[in-house]
């Protein structure tokens, strides 16, 4: 079987990397289930349509560990491309999501105050300290998600090669 991988830069939280395949996207997903429910596979999975979801078995799993999102497109009649995304498992990366949005929020709110401050000749140091703050936080957050990312690379790179070892079956 034919197989060519790409993937995306490293600096992304969420790495995205895609392969193309020489066999029927139906035939495909129909050898990946089969497996995924097999008694081999230790791993957690659910399937939604061509989307398949592969997680860390609960007793390996932490916080930062990755979650396995891929999909399966077909390209013509005997070829496909799995389409797959590494990420944080939902509710971190909701939750993620949800402080970066209250950052950003308190930015433009703290950004009017301090206009308001300035057109009315008050003392601006309080706003101007929270919007100094700010980014300070937001790269924290980032900085926060890369060693999250750094933390479960090794889970990743096992989600990875067990989806290749699920191909070459």
């Amino acid at each position: 079987m034919s197989v060519k991988e790409t993937r995306n830069s490293d600096l992304f939280l969420r790495p995205r990397f895609s392969i193309d395949l020489e066999e029927n996207a139906d035939e495909l997903l129909k050898r990946i289930i089969t497996y995924l429910k097999s008694d081999a596979c230790v791993y957690r999975s659910s399937v939604a349509e061509k989307h398949v979801f592969i997680d860390i078995p609960v007793k390996k799993s932490h916080f930062w560990s990755p979650q396995l999102h891929f999909e399966i497109v077909a390209k013509n009649e005997n070829s496909s491309t799995i389409k797959g995304l590494f990420g944080p498992k939902p509710q971190v990366w909701t939750l993620f999501m949800f402080v970066h949005f209250v950052v950003a929020t308190l930015f433009l709110g703290f950004s009017v105050f301090a206009y308001v401050k300035h057109r009315l000749g008050e003392n601006l140091v309080f706003p101007i300290a929270v919007l100094v703050a700010l980014p300070l936080i937001w790269l924290l957050l980032y900085f926060l998600g890369s060693i999250g990312k750094e933390t479960g690379k090794n889970q990743m790179k096992e989600l990875h090669d067990f989806l290749i070892t699920i191909i070459n079956c």
